[in-house]
């Protein structure tokens, strides 16, 4: 009896230090912000959607990387309250999107679908 009692305690020992031992999973999380904008991720990339005088600006970071957004296109829509208004993303060098004609106001809703060749890939944002 004592021997059974003493391998329930080995077995919870151990169980209980395997436990400690272990490490966490770390999710990769979005990159902090580099233009003042908002950061989200999708496909584990960071979208950072920073407003512009004439648009918004979209920088695409894959890892701490800046990812080349030469192949990349797709469609900006804004929800500014009842108002909707729509642009296309097209490259400008880099890693940046550009969407013209649209105004990222205080609280607007915000969905970028962004596409490189048949991936679509769809981020959403709410402006701070």
């Amino acid at each position: 009896m004592k021997f059974q009692a003493f391998k329930n305690l080995c077995a919870a020992l151990v169980l209980s230090s395997s436990a400690v031992v272990t490490m966490p999973a770390l999710a990769h999380g979005a990159a902090p912000a580099r233009h003042g904008g908002v950061v989200q991720t999708a496909s584990d990339m960071s979208f950072e959607l920073v407003p512009a005088a004439d648009g918004a600006a979209l920088y695409v970071v894959d890892h701490d990387d800046d990812y080349d957004v030469k192949q990349m296109g797709g469609k900006l829509t804004v929800l500014n309250g009842a108002e909707k208004s729509e642009a296309e993303l097209k490259p400008v060098g880099g890693n940046k999107l550009e969407a013209k004609g649209v105004k990222l106001g205080k609280g607007a809703k915000v969905v970028a679908a962004v596409t490189e060749g048949r991936k679509t890939t769809t981020v959403r944002f709410t402006v701070k």
